[in-house]
């Protein structure tokens, strides 16, 4: 059995999310204690609980302490994922996108194609852009051999929710492979998407759009940036998201999502910033992207190495719960994160 003290670390849902995942995977039974103990409010939160629910549904587990503020559980799986089309509604504005991330290291290894559809919030703070999924993450996923797609069905916002997503997963062929990004080289090209739901009339998307590259341009960058006036949300709601590519594959992004007395203008300088600060590190993934990297790296077959524009809370929880749960070796030295993966294969 592994047992893992959530209060260790960054003490939050983070590790109640991946450490569910990673022992669906290895198909170990969990002892989880002290969740989110250094939260405001400790134990399960309603997001958490979907996603540990899901999870069991795709390995057809067992749970005990399944409730909304508990603070342990025991998860046992059920023998490895078989794949197959799946749904589920988070029920408020709670993140589609953590949810998919919390069940891609598991569904990377199922015996079959695997879809989620999912319902909820697409863009907020404190959580991946579905934008940042599909142009970052999944793009440097494929350099490893992992094949994801994910598809916007409907944009969701705070407080409604109501968005949807769909994500497709094919079972990778073998072993997951290692990534070297040890260099950033040269902007190729600056991409983005600006979106704006019902507020076309206010040029929200365009406001945005202005704003970033006025910045990017006195810095001597130009951004492609896509504008999106959407009907199909059921609220109110805007999002910008670039991305920039570098000549040695690296990809480094930035993401804003709206919020009540959030300016278009504001958002545009922001994800600029967030943009130039993270290249000006010589980082060749972004701030999300570098602790998001950590399972995968850590599966793979050999040495994983990238660098990072700062060490951050998640980067350290993430090395930890690999280090912990799947025995990888892990080192940072600076900005460079080296991973030494464990080489996991499907055993069935």
């Amino acid at each position: 059995m592994i047992h893992i003290d959530g209060s260790q670390k960054s003490g939050s849902g983070t590790i109640v999310r991946f450490a569910v995942g990673l022992a669906t995977l290895l198909d170990e039974e969990l002892h989880l204690t002290n969740i989110r103990a250094k939260r405001e409010k400790p134990g399960l939160r309603p997001q958490h609980l979907k996603a540990v629910e899901a999870l069991q549904q795709i390995c057809r587990g067992t749970l005990d302490g399944g409730e909304v503020g508990s603070n342990e559980i025991r998860f046992k799986p059920g023998g490895g994922v078989k794949g197959g089309d799946y749904e589920w509604n988070i029920g408020t504005a709670g993140s589609t996108t953590l949810l998919a991330m919390t069940l891609l290291p598991a569904a990377c290894f199922s015996r079959g194609a695997m879809s989620f559809r999912i319902s909820g919030g697409l863009f907020q703070d404190f959580a991946p852009s579905a934008y940042h999924i599909q142009n970052v993450l999944f793009p440097m996923l494929s350099q490893m051999g992992i094949t994801a797609e994910l598809s916007i069905i409907r944009p969701g916002y705070v407080p409604r929710g109501d968005g949807v997503i769909e994500v497709r997963v094919e079972p990778v062929a073998g072993q997951i492979k290692p990534i070297s990004l040890l260099s950033q080289g040269d902007v190729v090209k600056i991409e983005g998407m600006a979106i704006s739901s019902h507020l076309k009339e206010r040029r929200v998307s365009e406001r945005m759009v202005e704003k970033c590259n006025q910045v990017l341009r006195s810095y001597g960058y130009q951004a492609q940036i896509e504008v999106v006036n959407d009907t199909l949300a059921l609220q109110r709601g805007a999002a910008l998201a670039v991305y920039a590519k570098t000549s040695f594959r690296g990809i480094v992004g930035a993401d804003r999502a709206g919020a009540p007395r959030r300016t278009s203008e504001d958002i545009g300088k922001y994800v600029a910033g967030n943009l130039l600060e993270d290249l000006a590190t010589g980082a060749t993934v972004d701030r999300y992207l570098a602790d998001q990297l950590i399972f995968y790296a850590a599966l793979a077959d050999g040495v994983s190495q990238y660098r990072i524009p700062r060490l951050t809370e998640h980067v350290e929880t993430n090395l930890w719960l690999v280090e912990t749960i799947l025995g990888a070796k892990t080192e940072v030295n600076h900005n460079l994160v080296e991973i030494q993966g464990v080489g996991y294969f499907r055993r069935s």
